[in-house]
Formats: C-alpha cells, structure tokens, sequence
C-alpha cells in the first residue's frame, strides 16, 4: 500500500500565502509525476499543477506566477507554494502520484486524503 499524507492547508487572508506539502510512504519502487488538484464545493476536481520526475512542471492559466510546484525526489515529497491567494483559490486541495511499486508493476496512481485551503477576502 501507499499513503500520501498531506499537510499545509489552512485560512489566510487575500494576498497571503501557503505552502502545502505531500510525502508518499509505503512500497515504492519509483514516482513519475506528482501533482495538485483541487475541487470546490459544486465544482468538479481539477488540475493546479504537475512536476516530473526529471522537474518538469505544467501549471492551470489560473495559478500561472503564483504557485510553484516542487519535488524532492529523495524523500518521495511534493510541494505547492501558493502566493498572491485570492478567494477563488478555496477549494480542498489534493495530492495525486503516478508512481510503480515494484520493478515489474506497471504505473498506478494514488490520491491523498485532501487538505482544505481557504481564502478569506
């Protein structure tokens, strides 16, 4: 099995910032790409950003300058610093991984548990 824990998430006030963090655990053989998504209430799930294994990053319109993804391959973590966070950036946010958990699996993915970011105007 694989967990994902997440943690970061919290209240801030428009124009403030955050940084959300997601460290995966359990039997891994290797992670291709990690991400963020969010989903708010009536909303479907979407993405915010991805990162490679070689540091490759792809970002929504939405959150292009703001947020920064990052990896660090040698504890298995993401990151997502959020700055400049406006109301619509409210949503729970979730971590995904594309990943192998042995030499011979082939790739699945896992979610976690999701963190909830507010943005108070």
């Amino acid at each position: 099995q694989v967990q994902l824990q997440e943690s970061g998430g919290g209240l801030v006030q428009a124009g403030g910032s955050l940084r959300l963090s997601c460290a995966a655990s359990g039997r891994i053989f290797s992670i291709n790409k990690m991400g963020w998504y969010r989903q708010a209430p009536g909303q479907q799930r979407e993405l915010v950003a991805t990162i490679t294994s070689s540091g490759t990053s792809n970002y929504a319109d939405s959150v292009k300058g703001r947020f920064t993804i990052s990896r660090d391959n040698a504890k298995n973590t993401v990151y997502l610093q959020m700055n400049s966070l406006e109301p619509e950036d409210t949503a729970v946010y979730y971590c995904h991984v594309q990943l192998r958990r042995t030499a011979w699996a082939t790739e699945s993915t896992s979610w976690g548990q999701g963190t909830q970011v507010t943005v108070s105007s």
